[in-house]
């Protein structure tokens, strides 16, 4: 597999629940992210968040406000903090969303183990308490504040190695 690095680059550690941000040769930015409370996986359904090289596929959400709540990639109209009972207890897509493509064929790509079509994102939540410690469904969280700073960063294509 060829792949040109990008001139801004995302590495999640999973083990450290930490991300950095890579502008050419310096890390800009480490943030504290929530990755699964699942071991890691690539497999569709495990849950787990999936290891390997992927990239920005899509961007979602410019111009929301913070902590509008988005169902299938598209916004509800309310905020997080409207949402009570069980529906506030899970985990809400919050603020902004990286969609990530994986790019590793048999791994992290096509059937049976597709970060895109598992609906694979980095992306705000509604329990920014627990960002820091294995919390998501398999996807990347992050407070609510700065995945709308990395979205006004990244680029699509951009890459993003899960480790």
């Amino acid at each position: 597999m060829s792949t040109i690095p990008t001139d801004c680059r995302l590495i999640v550690s999973i083990k450290d629940q930490r991300m950095a941000l890579i502008q050419g040769n310096d890390i800009a930015k480490m943030y504290t992210v929530s990755t699964s409370r699942k071991p890691p996986s690539c497999i569709e359904d495990s849950n787990g968040t999936p290891t390997g090289l992927h990239k920005v596929a899509d961007k979602i959400g410019n111009g929301q406000p913070e902590g509008m709540v988005f169902k299938g990639r598209v916004p509800t109209g309310k905020h997080f903090s409207n949402y009570t009972g069980q529906e506030g207890d899970r985990n809400l897509i919050t603020s902004r969303i990286l969609r990530l493509r994986g790019l590793e064929p048999g791994h992290n790509a096509g059937p049976g183990r597709d970060s895109y079509d598992r609906y694979i994102y980095i992306h705000g939540t509604n329990h920014e308490d627990r960002i820091g410690q294995p919390f998501s469904g398999g996807c990347v969280e992050m407070l609510n504040d700065e995945v709308i700073e990395l979205f006004n960063i990244v680029d699509s294509g951009d890459l993003v190695w899960v480790v």
